[in-house]
């Protein structure tokens, strides 16, 4: 049976992030890709020029509607932008049950645009933390979460995934990439374990979206395995193979996107 996932998150045109980079890494995990637009954003790989949100009562209405047809096995959220979707979001959650939802704490995007607004942090701590089975924040987005320093080492960011557990969701999948290392190893921070998941760092500047497709992919294999541990392996892998081989890939001038069906193409 060929599992449905649903992403709710704001939307790229460039094709490189969010509900675009959704879909594709969604579908290139073998599951059936949905989509609950939060946001229209005006980008390229070069950065954000423009953002227009749409009203929190009708992104209660896409999600109300895919539940009341549709057997949905795993939900991920992206970019939410203000309170009221974030409230908006939380109580559809609740209302039906979700199961196995993946909480990308959207905050700023990769050319440093603020996606997340200072005042609905907290909003996001409460209502939504504590619902997610998986959370996957980069290093700067767990020391904001946490009003914390930045890690710069292992011990580091152990210590702050465990910090993150503190506040409601059931396990930390914390990315490295941002470590000033030569690799770029993830911690997945469990309730009675944690785990390694390490990572060959490759010289690129087709990064855009990463955060977006680790994060679909895990939902898609969360569906497909119902094992934190072997999803989060599974999701490390397919976008470490997305990076290496998004050098097929001639998109923009800025940070190019990942190679979301790079296991379907040949160079």
């Amino acid at each position: 049976m060929i599992r449905n996932v649903l992403s709710i998150a704001g939307s790229d045109p460039s094709g490189g992030a969010g509900i675009q980079a959704d879909v594709k890494a969604i579908s290139a995990n073998g599951c059936y890709a949905m989509a609950a637009i939060t946001a229209l954003t005006a980008q390229n790989t070069r950065g954000v020029s423009g953002i227009e949100l749409v009203p929190a009562d009708f992104v209660t209405a896409q999600i109300d509607a895919l539940f009341a047809d549709i057997r949905i096995d795993a939900v991920k959220i992206g970019m939410l932008a203000t309170q009221e979707i974030i409230i908006a979001v939380a109580d559809a959650m609740r209302r039906h049950s979700a199961r196995h939802i993946v909480l990308d704490p959207v905050m700023v995007a990769k050319g440093g645009d603020r996606l997340l607004s200072v005042q609905a942090v907290a909003v996001l701590i409460e209502n939504l933390l504590p619902l997610a089975e998986v959370l996957t924040p980069n290093l700067p987005e767990a020391a904001a979460l946490l009003v914390a320093t930045e890690p710069e080492d292992r011990s580091a960011m152990a210590d702050l995934a465990e910090q993150l557990r503190t506040l409601g969701p059931r396990n930390v999948l914390l990315k490295g990439g941002h470590l000033m290392a030569g690799d770029s190893p993830d911690y997945l921070c469990m309730e009675s374990s944690g785990h390694w998941l390490e990572g060959v760092r490759k010289a690129t500047c087709n990064t855009h979206g990463t955060g977006c497709t680790l994060s679909s992919a895990l939902a898609a294999q969360l569906a497909l395995t119902e094992d934190v541990l072997e999803a989060a392996r599974r999701a490390k892998a397919y976008v470490a193979g997305a990076i290496a081989q998004a050098s097929q890939l001639h998109v923009g001038s800025g940070h190019g996107p990942t190679h979301h069906f790079h296991r379907l193409y040949q160079e």
